[in-house]
């Protein structure tokens, strides 16, 4: 029983109490002991159709009771009423139906209003019913707690505003039910100055809609898959016992042999779908699908401009509309629903090692999550061959790092290379074996397997591509997609807002009432807005990294100063592991502050429908998240090291600076550094912790405000909360773009930049693993449970996806050709070898530098530092030496080896481009077994339509044949009628034959 609620039986005409005068009860009114002896018999008039009341007490006398202090029994109340009623919670099952226990809640909207001081102790509250016609609906509260039947008096008047929105949602509500929808209102909750309005679809509303709405219903005709056969189906079957373990236990996911043939729902073909079970015929997704249909339709005109469930969201009339969850997820009383069932098989970390139940998931919340969960799962699987090649990649450099020539002559201190000083007056000259581990690490991950590697990748992402377009076939022919379209959505409201500003001021200026539409002209201050704004964004992370690169400077040659002889050693491992933390926390910072800016950037320009307005905030995302997340590590691939000068001619930032130069071994290791840290640093805390976290977080806050408003009633705080309240306390869903935004970030360093890293798709793997599990406890028990969106495909992100796969086999081209030592070794291995062999080629690689020709001020202060005189030093790069006629010039070396390199880009980029496309080509689209299944749908329905159509022709053949032996009959017995008769009734009725 409510709190603000009492039932009471009715009393004998001889009660205990004896009788009373209205001055023993002071405000209390009984009504009749027969509602229909109501004087005012439209106002108190009880439809069933709305009823929610149980059958067994509708004889009970409801008592509207001002001032209840004034009675004497107030401290028995609730053990009278609880001894006299059961509680209604549980007929209801908490909130997942209408109080009446009967009718589902499909949808609910929640707002606030303001509960006056005496309106909570002076004010009881009943359930009443909507029994007015619709024509006077707006006269009539909605059926639910939270109606008065009589209004105090003194009750505080609130302000305009709250008015104004009361004002709204009535009318918006009565155009709900005018839409054939059935409402019924809570304000006595747990959640105080929140009320509620469930909302339910009769079996009519929701045919019509369907019809609309062209739903695909399963029919009553059932046929066979065509299943494998011989060497095939013994193949397939094996597989199906081997992984039988990592199967979820759902019925969903089992192999179908038969399936039921589905067609556009149609009222007046009722007869064709399989109706034995109407309460189960439209689940929970689609009967919420299609009252978001009708809410989005339907709008309130008394407003300054026409506001739909968008607009009156956003202006504050409603806080929230979401659909309910179907119940509890844990607990040991807890009921079986698919809610509980995806939290066991696939919402626990328990079962990382188990196919996702991809047909429930799309059951409970739609085909657009479906879809990215699908995706998500064939990403992570084909993740783990690439994660196996990458793992033997990297074996094989460390299986051959001793065998490796180059760094076993960098690291022969015999060999005596003095090399020239990294940055000027402090740093002094220093011996090439002593950067023996640096050349060593490298060839893990600079060897000639890096180049197979990278072609590997450009494959894998051709057939990831490939594979998930056949994936995607399969789950459209199993979820009822095939030939479905999107059709047009209704506009936004913030579009209709801004086309009804435009028509006033028209109307206003030229008295014209046509209807009027944004155009270019409107949206240029926006446009022009996004332009310099993507433009400074992409300035400011420019300048961003530009900065890291002076603190790179400036550090390394502060640590070159004041270190001892052995910290100077470790300055270059200490400058670049600082700096790539730097990069990381600003890129997880401009991360947050980019989404932000892209969706204002996205909202100014007032795109017209939802589908416009999301695919224009994933492209500006995608952009500035992209050069965010890349740019650091594009300047070390191919900027870094490659504009220092030359000793006696070095290149200087602000005249002070020296630009700063790779390490000995190149800058393919400290590419690897840069992109593993900021990999994994994002996956670990930006996709996990705060994902984790952030809700944990915002859950905690939310508890803690509601602790501070709870009731200090024991009883109330005791009371279970209805379904809707504890939805309401999770977080609304925002949409899927984040959880797409992440992996496609981590797709791009899979496939970008894999040359310089082998192990990024084992990591990839791990993360992925977790993020599934992850994203899935999220969406079953942190967020509202989301409207369920149709969707055939995943949309703009598919394109991008393959624009990254495009883009990576430049970019691996560039990265083997100018960033590693590959095309070097190859052109000296063919071009300048003695003996055929890599014995040389360090030396081969550095120039000589005499020290004489420093400019003045930039010598090392201490040039014994070794403990000997040095008079030539070594550099890296291809120029003439000090004692040659054109001294320092680049050499006929370099341009060989430029020469090399540029070929290497064009003749990888072409022939992985032509392999990539030659694996599109050969591997169809559409599964051969779909096309099949998808032909034979179409003959069996063609086949039903005739069989229909033969049917009703031999029924019209049927009854012209009756009716003309009827007219035979009567033809042949007038003549025998009396003249007597004549006048009268004929005993032959004559049907029209033509029908």
């Amino acid at each position: 029983m409510d709190k603000d609620e009492i039932h009471l039986r009715r009393l004998p005409p001889a009660a205990p109490w004896g009788p009373h005068t209205d001055s023993e009860f002071h405000g209390v009114e009984f009504l009749p002991e027969d509602l229909s002896e109501a004087p005012n018999k439209t106002g108190m008039r009880v439809n069933e159709k709305y009823s929610c009341l149980p059958a067994e007490e509708k004889g009970i006398h409801i008592i509207n009771i001002r001032a209840i202090e004034d009675i004497g029994y107030v401290q028995h109340e609730s053990t009278l009423l609880n001894s006299l009623s059961r509680n209604p919670d549980a007929d209801c099952k908490y909130g997942l139906y209408f109080r009446d226990g009967k009718r589902k809640v499909d949808y609910i909207l929640v707002y606030h209003y303001k509960k006056s001081s005496a309106g909570r102790t002076l004010t009881r509250r009943i359930h009443h019913n909507d029994s007015s016609a619709r024509s006077t609906k707006q006269d009539q509260p909605l059926p639910g707690k939270g109606v008065h039947l009589e209004m105090v008096e003194n009750e505080p008047h609130v302000d305009y505003h709250e008015d104004d929105k009361r004002f709204r949602r009535e009318e918006y509500e009565g155009n709900l039910i005018e839409a054939g929808l059935e409402l019924e209102r809570d304000e006595d909750t747990k959640i105080h100055g929140v009320g509620f309005v469930k909302i339910h679809a009769p079996w009519n509303v929701l045919c019509r809609e369907a019809e609309f709405l062209k739903l695909k219903m399963p029919t009553k005709k059932m046929y066979e898959i065509n299943q494998t056969h011989g060497l095939l189906k013994k193949i397939n079957s094996v597989i199906q016992k081997i992984t039988e373990p990592i199967q979820p236990k759902v019925a969903e996911h089992k192999p179908q042999t038969v399936k039921r043939l589905s067609y556009a729902f149609s009222r007046e073909k009722q007869h064709l779908f399989d109706l034995s079970d109407r309460d189960s015929f439209f689940d929970s997704k689609t009967r919420s699908t299609i009252v978001y249909e009708i809410l989005k339709r339907t709008t309130c005109t008394k407003a300054k401009y026409s506001m739909g469930i968008t607009s009156l969201l956003a202006n504050g009339v409603y806080s929230a509309a979401y659909p309910l969850h179907d119940g509890d997820y844990e607990g040991e009383n807890v009921e079986p629903n698919d809610r509980k069932l995806l939290c066991e098989e696939w919402a626990s970390y328990g079962v990382f090692y188990k196919y996702q139940p991809i047909d429930l998931v799309r059951k409970y919340f739609g085909e657009k999550i479906g879809l990215y969960f699908a995706w998500l799962g064939v990403y992570t699987q084909m993740l783990i061959p690439a994660s196996i090649v990458g793992i033997i990649v990297f074996l094989y450099g460390c299986a051959t790092v001793d065998e490796n020539i180059p760094s076993m002559e960098m690291c022969d201190q015999r060999n005596n290379i003095t090399m020239c000083p990294l940055c000027d007056r402090t740093c002094s000259y220093w011996k090439m074996s002593s950067a023996c581990a640096t050349a060593r690490a490298s060839h893990l991950f600079d060897n000639p397997a890096t180049v197979f590697f990278s072609v590997f990748m450009a494959l894998w992402a051709a057939t990831f591509m490939e594979h998930w377009k056949r994936k995607q076939m399969r789950l459209n022919y199993r979820w009822d997609l095939t030939g479905f379209e999107e059709e047009e959505d209704h506009p936004r409201a913030e579009y209709e807002a801004k086309v009804l500003e435009k028509s006033l001021r028209r109307e206003y200026k030229h008295k014209e009432t046509d209807k009027e539409k944004l155009t270019w002209k409107d949206r240029f201050p926006a446009y022009l807005t996004n332009f310099v704004g993507i433009i400074f964004m992409v300035g400011l992370t420019f300048a961003i990294v530009f900065g890291v690169i002076i603190y790179r400077i400036s550090t390394a040659a502060a640590l070159a100063i004041s270190s001892t002889p052995s910290g100077r050693s470790s300055v270059r491992v200490t400058v670049t592991a600082t700096a790539v933390i730097i990069n990381l926390v600003v890129i997880i910072i401009l991360d947050e502050v980019y989404g932000c800016i892209a969706r204002w950037l996205t909202q100014i320009e007032v795109p017209k429908t939802d589908k416009n307005f999301e695919e224009r905030l994933i492209f500006k995302a995608f952009l500035l998240k992209f050069v965010n997340a890349y740019t650091p590590i594009f300047y070390v691939a191919f900027f870094k090291g490659r504009f220092v000068g030359r000793p006696g001619d070095y290149v200087y930032i602000f005249h002070s600076f020296r630009m700063e130069e790779c390490a000995p071994g190149g800058c393919l290791m400290e590419l690897c550094i840069q992109l593993s840290i900021i990999m994994l640093g994002k996956q670990l805390i930006q996709n996990n912790l705060f994902e984790i976290g952030i809700p944990k977080m915002k859950k905690f806050i939310r508890y803690m405000k509601l602790k501070r408003r709870r009731s200090l009633d024991h009883e109330e705080h005791m009371k279970k909360k209805q379904r809707y309240e504890v939805d309401y306390n999770l977080e609304p869903f925002a949409g899927l773009t984040p959880e797409y935004m992440e992996m496609i970030i981590q797709f791009g360093f899979v496939t970008l930049f894999v040359a310089s890293f082998p192990l990024a798709p084992l990591f990839a793997l791990l993360n992925n693993i977790i993020e599934i599990r992850l994203d899935a406890k999220k969406f079953v028990t942190e967020l509202r449970r989301p409207v369920a969106v149709r969707a055939k495909d995943i949309g703009i992100w598919y394109n991008i996806l393959r624009g990254i796969g495009k883009l990576a086999v430049i970019i691996n081209a560039f990265v083997i050709s100018f960033t590693s030592d590959f095309i070097p070794r190859l052109v000296y291995l063919y071009m300048y070898s003695e003996n055929g062999t890599m014995h040389g080629f360090v030396n081969h690689t550095l120039s000589s530098f005499n020290v004489s020709d420093f400019q003045a001020g930039t010598a090392p202060n201490d040039p014994m530092d070794l403990g000997y005189e040095v008079q030539i030093c070594r550099y890296k790069d291809y120029r003439e030496p000090p004692w040659s006629e054109n001294k320092y010039d680049i050499s006929k070396d370099f341009w060989a080896v430029l020469a090399a390199r540029l070929a290497f880009v064009i003749v990888f980029q072409n022939l992985v481009m032509f392999m990539s496309d030659f694996v599109d080509w050969i591997i169809p689209d559409i599964p051969k077994d779909i096309s099949q299944q998808i032909h034979k749908e179409k003959v069996l329905m063609v086949e039903v339509f005739m069989r229909e159509e033969q049917g009703k022709l031999q029924m019209l053949e049927t009854w012209k044949d009756k009716d003309m032996k009827k007219g035979e009959n009567c033809n042949s017995h007038s003549p025998k009628l009396s003249r007597s008769h004549s006048g009268s009734l004929s005993s032959c009725h004559l049907y029209p034959v033509d029908i």
